[in-house]
């Protein structure tokens, strides 16, 4: 498989002079232990199972590290809690930086034992799956378009960069959706794509879902992940959740946050301002890869993509995920919030950086009119106070263009 650079090499590369311990999380399959590898080829590398106690390392500890000399790169270290207190003595003793590499793909226990075992020695960092830039082998060439958005000159910036050049294997929109961020995929016939999710599925929930909490029904946790995914993009509402699927709303709520811990659901949390204002405080939730939410739909094609009724959710999860991949380049990333009025109003992602909002909305057509601004600008309206940025539509558009004071429309796949 062709490496592809991801936008937390530069930032994993200066922690890596700095701090003793480099923790990175996410999902299973995000290509955690590869971008490790490529950034120390010189580390040896162990990779630990939730069954097999490999070279005695939950055994004797001490003993596992003898044997190795940093730096060491250790994959999935969850399976192996009595291994941090021990890196966390032997770092206190040696605090030489970039000692230790560690992966996980489970944060419901780990980075809490993590934090207080070697707070000040380890930096803990998220890799999601591939943005589009990375995919098109364009991370990190020219910095990212996000980060234009907060410059004075931001109208003029965007309108001078081009657009990602489209791969063979998924040269549409629909394709990239359909097809999804995972690593391992990125060169796979479409043909056999669907196997693959399939035997993903059915990994993560035996071997993540099943050793970090109770889950006595497989088949119905399943047919909840494919009902999060048809919610992709949505208010989070675990009543609803739980009605559909027949089980209670603490059940939904618990099952939530198991997909949260295991790097397969993002929540934006929702933008107050003025609680005198009749919005909603509800998050909206996330799938993390529109390829394996096609998948659980069971979403034959592209073609087929783009006549489905989730189509404009996944091309919304598409864009407010590969902004916030973006911004993990950002020595200061900005916060992220939804805003929705009860009128009806609403802003897809709000990007908040030094007393900045820039309001982004996302929409999959081609063509991009004053309308699709209306929550921008509702929102510009109810917080007249606020330092507004510029507007941005994120659509399926051949090129930028102005569409409103101060908003402009640029295409989802601006380099």
């Amino acid at each position: 498989m062709e490496y592809r650079q991801r936008h937390l090499e530069a930032k994993i590369t200066r922690l890596r002079q700095a701090v003793p311990v480099i923790l990175v999380l996410g999902a299973r399959q995000a290509g955690k232990s590869t971008l490790l590898s490529h950034l120390a080829p010189d580390a040896h590398r162990v990779v630990f199972d939730p069954v097999i106690d490999v070279n005695n390392a939950r055994e004797d500890p001490e003993l596992f590290l003898d044997q190795y000399q940093p730096p060491l790169i250790l994959d999935e270290v969850q399976y192996v809690p009595d291994l941090l207190g021990v890196i966390k003595r032997r770092v206190d003793e040696d605090p030489h930086p970039g000692r230790y590499l560690l992966t996980g793909s489970q944060n419901l226990m780990l980075l809490s034992t993590v934090s207080e075992s070697m707070a000040g020695r380890v930096a803990v960092l998220d890799l999601p799956f591939l943005s589009l830039a990375e995919r098109c082998h364009a991370a990190g060439t020219a910095g990212t378009w996000v980060e234009d958005l907060f410059k004075t000159d931001a109208m003029d910036r965007l309108r001078s960069r081009g657009r990602l050049a489209p791969r063979a294997s998924e040269p549409t929109l629909a394709s990239r959706l359909w097809r999804g961020g995972f690593p391992g995929h990125l060169d796979q016939d479409d043909a056999i794509l669907p196997d693959l999710f399939a035997s993903y599925m059915r990994t993560y929930i035996e071997r993540d879902v099943r050793r970090v909490a109770t889950v006595e029904d497989a088949n119905l946790f399943s047919r909840f992940v494919g009902l999060c995914a048809a919610h992709s993009g949505q208010e989070i509402n675990h009543a609803q959740l739980g009605r559909e699927l027949g089980i209670t709303h603490h059940t939904a709520q618990r099952w939530l946050a198991i997909l949260r811990a295991t790097y397969q659901w993002l929540e934006v949390p929702a933008f107050s301002g003025n609680p005198a204002k009749r919005i909603s405080q509800r998050p909206k939730g996330y799938f993390t890869d529109t390829g394996l939410a096609a998948w659980t739909q069971r979403i034959s094609s592209p073609t087929a993509l783009m006549s489905n009724p989730i189509q404009g959710a996944l091309f919304e999860t598409h864009v407010v995920l590969d902004l916030l991949k973006q911004t993990q380049t950002m020595t200061h990333p900005p916060r992220a919030h939804h805003w929705r009025a009860h009128s009806g109003a609403e802003v897809d992602l709000l990007l908040e950086r030094d007393g900045m909002f820039v309001a982004v909305e996302a929409k999959s057509s081609a063509r991009v009119t004053r309308a699709d601004t209306r929550g921008i600008r509702a929102f510009r309206e109810t917080y007249p106070h606020l330092e507004h940025g510029i507007g941005v539509v994120v659509a399926a558009v051949r090129e930028t263009a102005l569409v409103g004071e101060d908003i402009i429309a640029v295409p989802y796949d601006i380099a």
